[in-house]
């Protein structure tokens, strides 16, 4: 498996970091590893959101591990309570022990572990672990993205026809409409996972609908943009991370040359997605 090795991370000690973030991911990625499709526990939280004990199990060792190794950063996490502390901190973990934890009860492969170092906003060191695929993905501020030691880069695509996409079903439908290969198109329950798809090379363009939180998003910012590739919300903005309000607008990732034609494609399915909801009376 891949190490940090190769990332200098000048002038910072980011590559300090990140070889954490590299140990740490790869050892929660067993410990999810040792569930998976042996009919984990699983409950319901909030509304509708699944949890299972793996995702326990992988929280409670990701903020043990990383919290004792850097005690003066932030946490914040999906399986953990958060509090206003990690708002004063200049630095803090952001986790998803498990993202895509459906697939990951329905014996999907597409699940990962999400870890990111968060500076003032900005992601500045990340690694994405899907061990069911055995795909290691890493990223520093600077230096470039790498999947299993290797450097990735985004496709070249800069035409619509014949894109490869991958999203929720309303804006695969968009994108298809507007000649993007359906025979292509991928939806995936993991929103980071599908997003580092992008990063490697193996999708053109991938969507989310609006209401993601920084930890579905903070590891896969850094390699989607670290491999050359864009990631936006439907204003055009950059990610920022560690707000009072943790959550995002509809996002695209994309490779450069589909980047504004996404978006307006994109943007039109949320307008008329809106228009056609029931209004509350």
């Amino acid at each position: 498996m891949p190490d940090a090795k190769g990332f200098s991370a000048k002038g910072t000690d980011w590559a300090a970091d990140l070889a954490l973030l590299v140990e740490a991911t790869r050892e929660a990625g067993r410990i999810g590893l040792a569930f998976f499709k042996r009919d984990p526990k699983a409950w319901i939280k909030g509304v509708s959101s699944p949890v299972t004990e793996a995702d326990i199990a992988v929280d409670e060792y990701l903020h043990a591990t990383l919290t004792t190794a850097r005690p003066d950063y932030g946490w914040l996490s999906e399986e953990s309570i958060d509090t206003p502390d990690r708002l004063v901190r200049q630095r803090l973990f952001v986790v998803d022990p498990i993202d895509g934890t459906r697939g990951f009860i329905e014996g999907n492969p597409d699940w990962c572990v999400s870890v990111a170092l968060v500076e003032d906003g900005v992601t500045v060191a990340a690694v994405l672990f899907a061990p069911a695929r055995q795909e290691l993905f890493e990223a520093v501020a600077g230096e470039g993205a790498r999947l299993n030691g290797e450097p990735i880069h985004v496709s070249n695509r800069v035409v619509l026809e014949g894109a490869k996409i991958a999203g929720p079903a309303r804006h695969l439908k968009a994108m298809a409409a507007h000649g993007m290969d359906p025979s292509e198109r991928r939806f995936t329950p993991s929103l980071a996972y599908r997003f580092a798809l992008v990063a490697c090379g193996r999708v053109d363009v991938a969507t989310a609908r609006s209401g993601a939180y920084d930890w579905d998003l903070a590891a896969v910012d850094l390699l989607v943009q670290e491999a050359g590739g864009t990631l936006r919300d439907l204003e055009g903005a950059r990610l920022r991370f560690n707000g009072a309000i943790p959550r995002h607008l509809a996002l695209i990732a994309s490779t450069p040359g589909l980047a504004s034609a996404a978006m307006t494609i994109i943007a039109e399915a949320e307008a008329a997605h809106e228009a056609s909801a029931p209004r509350a009376s």
